[in-house]
């Protein structure tokens, strides 16, 4: 990699504004300046990153942090001096990445991290907070961080990443004091050219870029694992099942499996800061007191089981999520072709089965079906319990297809 931005995939207009940022932040440093020197330049102290998943939002914040932090005397964000490769690797002691363990960004770790970030770097040139996902910020938290942004600290930058600049992602009032950069979905040949540098054969590499969605990292993901290539078979099928008394079978093997891989990325983790937190409380410990230390701990893990246990509901919502969107895309397919739109198609190799749910089902019935899976994604997303959404969304389904039959 011969720099940050070349990670940034079908996104040369936002790479051209961020080196430029990254230059005018170097001439500040340069003479000794603040946050305060930048105003009037490509640069500023608070930036918000938007596109559709996938586009690259958190991506770019972090590039953009690297190129802020290099150490290479002409090129800002060379990708290879110490500082690029510890701040893409989340190392860097002046890069504060911030990403919900749970369902939302609590206000005590916000201001957790806004006290941290309002000293001087340690070895940096700013000190940078990056909020990856600041829709999820509880609204006490959002008041905290605005604070900052409105009275930002000398050498402070921070950057936000939300999907959009609705008031529901991000506030209004916390948008108005960032510069936006707005983030387009990349074409399939820009995927599948990323995947062809690392290794994946250009067969391969075409098909997961084609049914992706445009979402970089799946992408990835379907072209080297055979369990999510699985997952995503399984969620297409439950457009099968919906023509038969077979799908509510479907829907709970979706739910299992998505418990089943939240399980399995967590475990490690959850095992590992259980040990830690215990070691530093005093466990295995010997002498006076190690004992009552842990009688006395109780609080503090059962505080870090409720953490878990949220990273655990957020990670199952994530992989259902991830079968809805594949799920809803099918069923758009199938609508396109039924209609005869000359439009792309978002999963090329399951033609023949959209062409069959376009010959089953008139057009206003397959219409049906993506509205009640987006609708099980909205619910799901408001805490309604996912078997409970799912169910609802299979009988839509079930019920727009029998409906609307040809």
């Amino acid at each position: 990699m011969s720099s940050v931005f070349d990670r940034l995939v079908g996104q040369e207009a936002v790479v051209v504004g961020l080196r430029a940022a990254a230059t005018a932040a170097r001439e500040v440093v340069a003479s000794g300046g603040t946050v305060a020197d930048l105003a009037g330049s490509a640069m500023t102290h608070a930036w918000l990153f938007t596109g559709p998943p996938g586009s690259g939002r958190s991506v770019a914040a972090r590039a953009l942090a690297a190129a802020l932090q290099c150490e290479d005397p002409d090129e800002p964000g060379c990708g290879r001096c110490r500082a690029c490769t510890t701040v893409l690797a989340g190392t860097h002691a002046d890069v504060r990445s911030i990403a919900p363990d749970g369902l939302s960004i609590a206000v005590k770790q916000m201001r957790e991290v806004v006290a941290d970030a309002s000293r001087r770097p340690s070895v940096g040139h700013w000190q940078i907070v990056l909020i990856e996902d600041a829709d999820r910020l509880t609204e006490q938290a959002g008041n905290a961080l605005l604070k900052m942004v409105e009275e930002p600290p000398g050498q402070t930058i921070v950057l936000l990443c939300a999907p959009t600049v609705d008031p529901e992602d991000i506030s209004v009032t916390l948008k108005s004091r960032c510069r936006h950069v707005p983030l387009v979905t990349p074409s399939a040949p820009a995927i599948a050219a990323v995947l062809e540098r690392d290794g994946i054969d250009a067969d391969r590499a075409a098909w997961a870029a084609g049914v992706s969605g445009g979402h970089v990292g799946r992408a990835k993901r379907l072209a080297t694992d055979p369990e999510a290539q699985k997952q995503r078979k399984q969620a297409l099928g439950l457009a099968r099942a919906a023509t038969s008394e077979g799908v509510y079978g479907v829907v709970e093997q979706l739910l299992r499996d998505a418990e089943s891989t939240a399980k399995e990325i967590n475990a490690d983790l959850n095992e590992r800061e259980t040990e830690d937190l215990k070691t530093a409380l005093g466990a295995g410990g010997s002498g006076r007191g190690t004992a009552g230390v842990m009688r006395g701990s109780a609080g503090q893990l059962k505080d870090l089981e409720k953490r878990q246990k949220a990273r655990g509901t957020r990670a199952v919502r994530d992989a259902l999520d991830r079968a809805l969107i594949d799920l809803a895309a099918l069923f758009r397919d199938a609508l396109v072709q039924g209609t005869g739109a000359q439009v792309t198609l978002m999963h090329p190799d399951e033609a023949e089965q959209t062409r069959r749910l376009a010959g089953f089902a008139r057009p206003e019935g397959l219409l049906r079906c993506v509205e009640s899976i987006l609708e099980c994604r909205e619910a799901i997303d408001l805490n309604v319990k996912p078997v409970v959404a799912l169910d609802a969304m299979a009988a839509g389904v079930s019920s727009a297809l029998r409906d609307h039959r040809r």
